[in-house]
């Protein structure tokens, strides 16, 4: 398996499929880092000389919601690493991401703009990544001064994205997990101050009055929302609000002997939460919400491991090929990348995935994994920060 770091200024893909698309091939073409042709063959030439040697291409995976500078579960911990040890892991992390399909990430908090280019320049990691660096939470909810003097912070860093911390997660009691953490007014104005600045608008929240907050002042994305209810739901998809649940995370947390390892009580809240999860993923498919594929990795022990979302996706109700759409056509959309990330068709950046058996026909993340062939980016470096 290769990860394509310098791309050519020209590749084709002859009789090459398409995943999603049965029983058709194609001849692409990729030139200066887009699709510049894609062409579908006539019947009679869809059938390789050699059927061991039949290929499939995706769009690469965009994950919505990642923490690629975390190294450790807890924070402390990372406070006790060295500076070369965490720039070590955090190349690390971008290396598993881009290894697993995942050309496109917004990390939802830790990263900075600085530390992607320093590790796109010195580790050659072509992994497009859309920032909110830091997060505004529960300590900021000193009023809109403030918050405005926080922001503007956050604005000179160069992020792209204001994440608010709208409610508790893990850390909190059950019976409190879904208090706000803002005032509505504060709310209101940092997603005001956000848009006047030309950023987007991702909400940490677990459900209750934050999710109608976000819809009234028309945020671009909720995240977990394990407690979204069916109204809710319909009025997210009429406000064009878009759903990242991040529902494995909650799984793997909930176990207390997985990779985490984490303490009875969280686990305990972790359980709760992917026991909710399945019901929100109904009522924003029955509304027509916009889903979108986020993981919430943040250790070693996590990425790489991205494509566990899709099977979790599935077993909450979504179709194989909704799942998928989460993943490229919608997480790009929700992006504001939908003309130009998400698809295999002309005109559009040329970050892809190869296979070498049906990405549709997978059982599980880890069959998917092991037929990666190759993960390519057709970004140009200065492209790859925003």
């Amino acid at each position: 398996m290769s990860i394509l770091h310098k791309r050519p200024a020209l590749q084709t893909f002859s009789g090459i499929s398409i995943a999603g698309i049965q029983d058709k091939r194609f001849d692409i073409v990729i030139q200066d880092g887009r699709f510049s042709s894609v062409v579908e063959l006539e019947p009679q030439l869809e059938e390789p000389a050699h059927p061991d040697q039949r290929l499939w291409i995706s769009p690469g995976i965009i994950d919505l919601h990642t923490h690629l500078a975390w190294t450790d579960f807890d924070h402390d911990d990372q406070l006790k690493r060295s500076s070369r040890e965490i720039e070590a892991m955090q190349a690390d992390a971008f290396a598993a991401t881009l290894r697993t399909g995942v050309t496109t990430a917004r990390d939802a908090g830790g990263i900075l703009p600085s530390t992607i280019r320093h590790l796109v320049q010195h580790y050659l990691q072509p992994l497009r990544v859309q920032t909110s660096s830091d997060m505004l939470g529960a300590a900021d909810a000193r009023g809109i001064q403030h918050l405005g003097a926080r922001m503007a912070q956050i604005f000179d860093i160069g992020a792209g994205w204001i994440k608010i911390m709208a409610t508790g997660g893990l850390g909190a009691p059950a019976e409190k997990v879904v208090e706000p953490n803002f005032s509505e007014e504060e709310f209101a104005f940092i997603v005001r101050n956000a848009h006047a600045h030309h950023k987007k608008v991702l909400v940490h929240t677990w459900g209750g009055v934050t999710i109608d907050w976000s819809t009234q002042a028309g945020v671009e994305s909720i995240e977990h929302g394990m407690f979204l209810s069916e109204a809710q739901a319909g009025r997210l998809a009429e406000a064009g609000v878009a759903f990242v649940p991040t529902t494995s995370i909650y799984r793997i947390a909930a176990d207390p002997k997985g990779v985490l390892g984490l303490n009875p009580v969280i686990c305990d809240r972790a359980a709760r939460a992917a026991e909710a999860h399945a019901k929100a993923i109904g009522y924003a498919k029955k509304a027509g919400v916009c889903i979108g594929f986020g993981t919430d990795y943040a250790t070693p022990a996590l990425h790489g491991y991205n494509l566990q979302e899709l099977d979790t996706l599935m077993e909450y109700g979504l179709t194989r090929a909704e799942a998928w759409k989460s993943a490229t056509e919608s997480a790009a959309r929700i992006l504001g990348s939908g003309n130009e990330l998400g698809r295999i068709a002309e005109g559009y950046i040329a970050d892809a995935v190869i296979y070498n058996a049906d990405p549709y026909q997978a059982r599980n993340a880890e069959q998917l994994r092991s037929s990666i062939v190759s993960v390519m980016t057709g970004a140009q470096e200065s492209d790859l920060i925003k």
